[in-house]
């Protein structure tokens, strides 16, 4: 696929790569800033191309030689690669580079992280490594030999299985052709942490997490996770893991959580190491699902993977679906569905109602790595569920056991996708098609009227124009509804609708009484409804229904009703809300970790779109001080409740991550929360001092800095935490996150300062410049200062990591949202970063969508 003139790749021009490969073998021969990278390559005329141009991707190399059969040719070079003819029949490649890892900042290619060589490959970092056909649907088998020092790299890994080693050199031979996007290197000092996994066939796989010394305590619930993860792929789609050996590293500087890379998973240290002294149950949650995740890939991905980079979410959808089960199956299905819609709402919506709308499967780019996106991850998953619920869950899994027996070892489309569906079931999905096709959120209106017993519910469907998309057909929604007698029970259990027209209405007959409907149960689609409820519907819904999400739901649509009012000086249903969440509170049935989400406010983003939607530009101030307002109401409400709620979620015993144990503190940190804002912090203050976890510890000071307080306990946490890195970064994040909005760019300014702030890294420039994004009322306050700072860091992060700082521009891009002050000053910092000298490709192209949308 070539660039047009502005740069811009589309699908529609997609063209088979004109040769095939038939191995790869590579030496590397590792200095820190002079890695010799050798190749040796065979190529044959692919029979399926329609082109025989010998173009190989190359960036940043210094070509040092380079042969066909043995004999020296003298390629045409450019920045983005080379040419050279070749013969019309089977040949060697052979080329020898050198390469720059230890000036490596970008974190794509081959580089280094503290005196360790890694390498980050996905999207088109191979590229930075050697020349190469670097584009996922050339697949190939790949011998490595690594050459270093015992001293500096005893411990050299690459992907598949150990073949040989040696006094400063290893070589890895991996037996399943893969695209070079998949290709993995680590070298270093590092030690293993190692277990097994036996198969259902018998085999026995070796299992190492690989860390920097002193981190070796820190492993034990990541190689659980994993093989839980390998049990439950088992048990639930057939697939047995391929290799005699699992390696994941631990690595400090990533842009990403993870990585998938064939046999050697290379992750994040955050997405990794945990203790109960330095991980909250978040982080548990979160490095169960990751390691879950990457694992998974090594069918949804690795085995399968996909036919060109607009396919992407073919692969992570996919994926990402298939990890939201299994914690769901670890955990809880209802309280990780309501996780999972949160995320949706907060990240993808957004995208969906900006300047950045795409398709789940876009139909162009500028730069790929900006669409490692929401909208392919999350909103790519919903659509995959949306398929399931559709077919059922027999057909579904029968459609997968024909996907991986029919496109083992390809790489594949989202046609490919559907066809094996269609074969299934019979179904026509061309419809369907359109969730992968077209962007934008559909709104969905909903109006019910009751007459003689019968229930009519009428549905209309809209989707609002998106940046290249101004019209958009009516989809395929699956809408799930329950119907609920006046005593609370269910008159109709859940029952599957099919909305397939643009308006479409659905009657339901026999009912001896107007019953209350339970619309959209589990998020049967990713969809806006817009319907009228009043208070005492939705909490009545919060006390009775049956579905846990529809359940939740009520409770955050009260909670968004008195919110939104509270802003707008209405008269907001403030009695029925705090009466019915008590009800929820109080009821010690209930999975903890349902309640702290019932008592969970929504976020200041979640109303300020809210308010936009209803025509109403948001004051992100305004809306900082309703919150607070709020969180005051409801602990005065249930003073008397709230130390019994706390009392009885105490957890004793050694600290667990198992979900009872963290449900129950959830829902102790829910309470603490109000507590604290009634008794000035003096119950956190003590749980501060007394935890002896760090759910506990951090918890407890979130609770101090939400009220102005916890000074003391800041500098103590530092002191305690600042020889850990991971820990550190909570710090950083901690604080910004809770700074009143008139200090939080001062606060930001004066911590990117600090000695323990380091730009190159990924994890500690978003500890401090994601979480001012995330304060809504610190980074929108009046003065633009958090915007100044904001751009004043992308272009200086820009110089260094092109990747990191186009993910980060997308702190603005709600920019339409607000007043024109607002606007302007968020523009005028957009286009400085976009004129900033020698910005880079990805950051180019985010500012250009973000100011053009």
């Amino acid at each position: 696929m070539a660039l047009d003139q502005s740069g811009t790749i589309y699908l529609a021009d997609y063209t088979p790569f004109g040769f095939l490969i038939d191995g790869v073998d590579l030496t590397f021969r590792l200095s820190p800033s002079a890695t010799r990278v050798l190749a040796r390559i065979s190529f044959r005329p692919n029979p399926a191309a329609s082109s025989r141009e010998f173009f190989l991707h190359g960036e940043a190399l210094e070509l040092i030689s380079a042969r066909i059969d043995g004999q020296p040719v003298h390629p045409t070079l450019t920045a983005e690669g080379l040419r050279v003819d070749v013969p019309d029949a089977p040949f060697v490649w052979e080329s020898e580079v050198q390469i720059d890892p230890a000036g490596n900042t970008a974190l794509e290619g081959l580089y280094m992280s503290n005196g360790m060589y890694c390498t980050q490959c996905e999207a088109e970092g191979f590229r930075k490594i050697t020349y190469y056909p670097d584009r996922p649907d050339v697949m190939a088998t790949f011998k490595v030999r690594i050459e270093g020092t015992a001293q500096d790299t005893p411990v050299m890994l690459s992907n598949g299985n150990p073949t040989a080693q040696g006094d400063g050199w290893a070589e890895w031979d991996d037996p399943w052709p893969k695209p070079a996007y998949l290709f993995a290197l680590v070298a270093g000092d590092l030690r293993a942490v190692s277990d097994s996994f036996t198969t259902r066939s018998g085999r026995e796989v070796a299992l190492n997490v690989w860390v920097r010394p002193g981190d070796e305590g820190k492993c034990d619930f990541a190689l659980d996770a994993l093989k839980r993860a390998m049990k439950w792929d088992e048990d639930t789609y057939g697939r047995e893991y391929d290799l005699d050996l699992f390696n994941i590293v631990a690595v400090d500087d990533f842009n990403m959580g993870a990585m998938e890379n064939k046999g050697l998973n290379i992750f994040n240290s955050s997405a990794v190491l945990a203790s109960p002294d330095t991980a909250t149950d978040a982080n548990y949650e979160r490095i169960e699902a990751i390691i879950a995740h990457e694992y998974f890939h090594n069918w949804t991905g690795n085995r399968i993977t996909c036919r060109d980079w607009f396919q992407l979410c073919l692969k992570e959808g996919l994926t990402v679906f298939r990890d939201q089960q299994f914690t769901g199956d670890m955990r809880s299905p209802s309280v990780k569905r309501i996780d999972d819609v949160l995320t949706l709402r907060g990240r993808q919506f957004r995208e969906d109602n900006g300047p950045l709308a795409h398709p789940v499967r876009p139909d162009r780019y500028v730069e790929i790595n900006n669409f490692y996106t929401a909208t392919v991850y999350e909103k790519g998953a919903q659509v995959i569920g949306m398929l399931k619920r559709l077919v059922g869950d027999a057909a579904y899994y029968k459609a997968l056991n024909l996907y991986f027996t029919r496109h083992d070892g390809q790489a594949c489309t989202i046609e490919d996708w559907l066809k094996v569906f269609e074969d299934t079931t019979g179904r026509d999905l061309s419809q369907f098609r359109r969730w992968y096709t077209d962007a934008g959120t559909p709104r969905l209106a909903v109006r019910e009227t009751f007459e003689g017993g019968r229930l009519t519910l009428s549905l209309r469907q809209e989707t609002p124009a998106t940046p290249n998309q101004p019209d958009k057909p009516p989809r395929v929604i699956p809408v799930a509804v329950g119907l609920l007698s006046s005593d609370g029970n269910e008159v109709l259990p859940t029952t599957l609708l099919e909305m397939t027209e643009r308006e479409q209405s659905f009657h339901f007959d026999g009912l001896a009484e107007r019953p209350v409907t339970s619309l959209l149960r589990d998020f049967s689609a990713p969809v806006i409804v817009q319907r009228d409820r009043d208070a005492g519907e939705l909490a009545f819904l919060l006390a009775h229904d049956t579905d846990p999400f529809n359940r939740w739901e009520a409770g955050r649509a009260l909670a968004k009703s008195v919110l939104m009012r509270m802003v707008t000086n209405d008269n907001p249903p403030m009695a029925e809300y705090l009466d019915a969440l008590e009800k929820v509170a109080a009821d010690d049935t209930l999975d903890p970790a349902f309640v702290a989400l019932a008592m969970r406010q929504p976020g200041d983003d979640d109303i300020a779109q809210s308010l936009f939607d209803a025509g109403v530009a948001p004051d992100p101030i305004a809306i900082h001080a309703a919150s607070e307002r709020l969180s005051q109401a409801l602990a005065q409400g249930m003073a008397t409740l709230l130390p019994q709620i706390y009392q009885r979620t105490t957890v004793f015993g050694p600290y667990s991550p198992r979900a009872r144990d963290a449900g129950n503190r959830a829902l102790q940190q829910a309470a603490l929360w109000l507590i604290t804002r009634l008794d000035k912090g003096k119950l956190a203050a003590r749980q501060f001092q007394q935890a002896d976890n760090m759910t506990l510890q951090l918890g407890a000071l979130s609770c101090l800095l939400s009220v102005g307080r916890g000074e003391a306990q800041v500098a103590a946490f530092y002191k305690q935490w600042h020889h850990d890195r991971l820990v550190l970064d909570k710090w950083f994040a901690l604080q910004v996150s809770h700074a009143l909005p008139d200090r939080a760019a001062d606060l930001a300014a004066a911590l990117s300062r600090h000695r323990d702030f380091e730009m190159r890294n990924p994890n500690r420039f978003r500890s401090v410049f994601g979480a001012l994004a995330m304060n809504a009322a610190g980074f929108h306050d009046p003065s633009g200062a958090s915007y100044r700072l904001m751009a004043d860091h992308l272009i200086k992060l820009d110089a260094l990591n092109p990747q990191a700082a186009a993910r980060m521009s997308t702190a603005f891009e709600t920019w339409r949202r607000y007043d024109a002050d607002r606007q302007q000053l968020m523009q005028q910092a957009l286009r400085r970063i976009a004129e900033a000298p020698g910005l880079s490709r990805d950051t180019g192209e985010m500012t250009r969508r973000l100011l053009e949308g």
